[in-house]
């Protein structure tokens, strides 16, 4: 992976910011005026704007933004842990940044849910992870 991770990050444009958000949930609103605002103030920011189909990987382009890109900002909404695209992103998010020294940050922004969700304190994303979970024992 570390090899892959060199080769992906040696092309293409660097991002100061990646933006991980779950389409259906922000995609036209908060996060496009998020985007189009950062845009404005001649930010570089990258924003998926393709759509996994069921079975698909994330693919070579979005890991190698993920990894030449500054500053993450996940924007954890209501069913952001409901997609396992979303929380593989957020893995690599978490690996890259762990690895890289104190030179990257994750700044998260909560859309509709409340830290104490996302940290497994109540039952919104406790179940969209365990259906997440039984999906992945079943294939």
């Amino acid at each position: 992976m570390e090899r892959e991770m060199n080769s992906r990050a040696s092309s293409g444009p660097s991002y100061e910011v990646f933006l991980s958000f779950r389409g259906p949930d922000t995609r036209h609103g908060f996060t496009d005026c998020l985007y189009h605002g950062m845009v404005a103030a001649g930010i570089l920011v990258f924003r998926d704007d393709e759509s996994l189909r069921v079975g698909e990987r994330i693919g070579g382009e979005l890991l190698a933004a993920i990894e030449k890109s500054k500053i993450y900002i996940p924007i954890f909404s209501t069913n952001y842990a409901s997609s396992h695209w979303c929380l593989g992103e957020l893995a690599y998010v978490v690996e890259c940044a762990s690895k890289s020294n104190g030179n990257k940050e994750i700044l998260p922004i909560f859309f509709d849910v409340e830290p104490v969700d996302v940290k497994l304190k109540t039952n919104l994303y406790r179940q969209n992870l365990s259906q997440i979970q039984k999906t992945f024992r079943t294939e």
